[in-house]
Formats: structure tokens, sequence, C-alpha cells
């Protein structure tokens, strides 16, 4: 390991990924920023995640490899937060992979403008069957340095419409605001959210990158197929209140677009939480579920954010309209359709879900 502090230290947490980390790794070994540090948390690896990792860091002194017992994502980043020796945090998945340019355009901006915080474009790619057919979708606003917190603040419903607020892996993090603010990653599943959202709460200077660096892999076969989350219902509640209190500490409560889009994000993933409830593989009874979807609907948050949110397509305008009447047994058939479609059809599904 040089003793030269690096530039950026680049954060990989890994389990069995083995058909991607080499060409994670090999993206950030191939970045024009060459002073940098790559730490990579085998997070328990079954598979042979581990010895193709060790193998890449033994023709690259910059790559800090970590085996860890399977303690999840959380637990690896954080680790690797306490090793961490870059002046700026960049965090990579190990089945995603980064264009040559990425770091060196991120530094070079947030450095020019004195930034505390660089958020950059993405590409969604999800392989929806075995032959790799994909497709693809760009997250991504143009580029901008905002002139104030508050500037921030009032279009940050903008960067959250386009996805680009919940990830970590689209920025670039300024590694000693993370140790004066005590940032860790949350032992929870969606766990990258709340650390973002605590970085961001109080966040001064920002910019923004058009370029669609980051390319997030999602095999649909794998990430959204018939599972079923027991608990996604109450973490999306929980979802909501993270950003209803955001808004009330930035005073935007008042402010109609930013409450639209935390209503219209609301009664979204609501629609998500029903589907999740049809899928096969749910182990509610059948009253158990209808209750449930009863509860989800009848809620006077639910009515609310139906009433005001805007949806902006129409199919989903049609989506909400049970939702809007209270209807559970329409609601419940919406659900089920949406799984069935999900499972057999995952190119229309992921077509439906990028235009929602």
């Amino acid at each position: 390991m040089s003793p030269k502090q690096p530039k950026v230290t680049v954060i990989m947490p890994a389990f069995n990924v083995e058909a991607y980390v080499a060409r994670a790794v090999e993206s950030v070994r191939a970045q024009t920023l060459r002073n940098l540090e790559l730490i990579v948390v085998d997070d328990g690896s079954t598979d042979r995640t581990g010895r193709i990792v060790d193998r890449i860091a033994e023709r690259d002194w910059r790559i800090d490899v970590i085996h860890t017992p399977n303690q999840g994502a959380p637990a690896a980043r954080n680790l690797a937060l306490e090793r961490a020796r870059g002046k700026w945090i960049a965090f990579f998945d190990a089945d995603d992979w980064a264009e040559p340019t990425m770091l060196s355009d991120e530094v070079g901006f947030a450095e020019a403008n004195r930034l505390d915080l660089v958020v950059c474009g993405f590409t969604i790619e999800t392989q929806y069957d075995d032959e790799g057919s994909r497709l693809t979708e760009d997250k991504n606003l143009s580029t901008r340095v905002f002139a104030s917190q508050r500037d921030f603040r009032a279009t940050a419903h903008e960067l959250f419409d386009e996805n680009l607020l919940y990830t970590p892996w689209n920025k670039l993090f300024r590694a000693d605001r993370i140790r004066e603010l005590g940032l860790r990653f949350k032992d929870t599943f969606w766990d990258d959210f709340p650390f973002v959202l605590d970085y961001i709460r109080d966040v001064e200077r920002v910019g923004v990158l058009e370029h669609c660096y980051y390319h997030f892999q999602r095999t649909r076969a794998e990430s959204e197929t018939s599972k079923w989350r027991p608990n996604m219902y109450e973490k999306r509640e929980e979802e909501h209140e993270w950003m209803l209190d955001l808004l009330e500490h930035w005073d935007l409560t008042n402010d109609p677009a930013s409450w639209e889009m935390v209503q219209r994000r609301y009664i979204e993933r609501l629609v998500g939480c029903i589907e999740n409830v049809c899928e096969p593989a749910c182990t509610l009874e059948a009253e158990e579920r209808k209750e449930l979807v009863r509860q989800m609907i009848s809620s006077e948050r639910a009515q609310r954010a139906v009433a005001e949110a805007k949806p902006r397509s129409t199919m989903m305008r049609v989506m909400l309209w049970p939702i809007r009447r209270q209807d559970v047994n329409l609601t419940l058939n919406e659900g089920r359709f949406i799984a069935f479609v999900k499972r057999h059809n995952a190119r229309m599904f992921s077509s439906l879900k990028a235009n929602r």
C-alpha cells in the first residue's frame, strides 16, 4: 500500500458474484484517475468471488481485499469505511461497472466548485431473459452546480424523480464529512437510502453531472421474481416517514412540487406493496391478504396520497383508480395481474415500470 493519501477510496462489498466481480473490479482499475484505492470486502462468499478478487489484487497494489464472515452489505461497507484513506469516497456494487472517466470527472468537478457532494447520471441495464436481452434506461439531469443549499433543497424533488438521490453508487462523498457526521450504513435491507438521506440532510454544496457514468446491472430473474418480503409495507411506511421528516427539516412542506413528489412516491410504492402481497410465495392466507390490502388502501395516508399525487402516465392513473375507490377486490386483482406480468413477461414489466 502506498503511503501517499489516495484521492478516492472506492468501497465494494461482494457476496457470491463470481460472474460479475472481475468486470466490476477491472472497471475501477481502468479509471483514468490513478491515485485511488479499492477496498473489496468479500462478505463470506461461498463461490469463487474471493479467489477472483485475490488474484486481481496480486497485480495491483491499490486493491485491498478483506475476507469476512457473511454479515451483509451494510456491515461490509462500514468495515471498509473504517479503513478508507481517501479524500473522497465512492461506493460501487460488485455486479456493476463504471466508465473510465467517472472518478476523474467527478473529482475535477468537485474540487473546481468546492462541492460536498457530486451526483452523476447512471444507466439501468435490465437483463430480462436468459439470452442476455436488455432494456436500458438512463437516469440523469443536466449538469449544474446549485448556487446555495436553499437552491439544492428546492430542486431536490427533480433529483428524487430521476432516482438520483436514493443510491450511493452514483455519488462522490467527502470523506471528512462522513467522519464528522459519524455516518454508517444501517443494518437493514435497502440500507443505502438512509445513508444518503443522512448525508444530504444538511449538505451545503451540491453539483450534478449529466453523463451516465455508472452502469447498474439488474438481472430480472434474480432481483424481482416471485419473492415475498413479509415486511415490505412496514419498510415503505418507514421510508415515507423519512421523506416527510426531510421535507419538514428543509421547510418544504408547503412547496407544491416537493409535496406532490413525496405523495406520488408513496402511492407508487404502495402499488408495489400490494403486488408483493399477491405473489404466489406470499405465506399469508387469502383472508389475511385481503385484510392487509384493505388496511393499506383505506389508511388516511394512502387516501391523501392518491388524492394529491399527479401520476405521470395513463397506466398509473388507471392503477390508482381502485385504491381511490377503496375497492379491495379490484385492488387485489390488479396486484395479481402485476405479479403475473412480473413472473411471465419480464420485458413488459421492466418497460412498464420504467415508464410509470
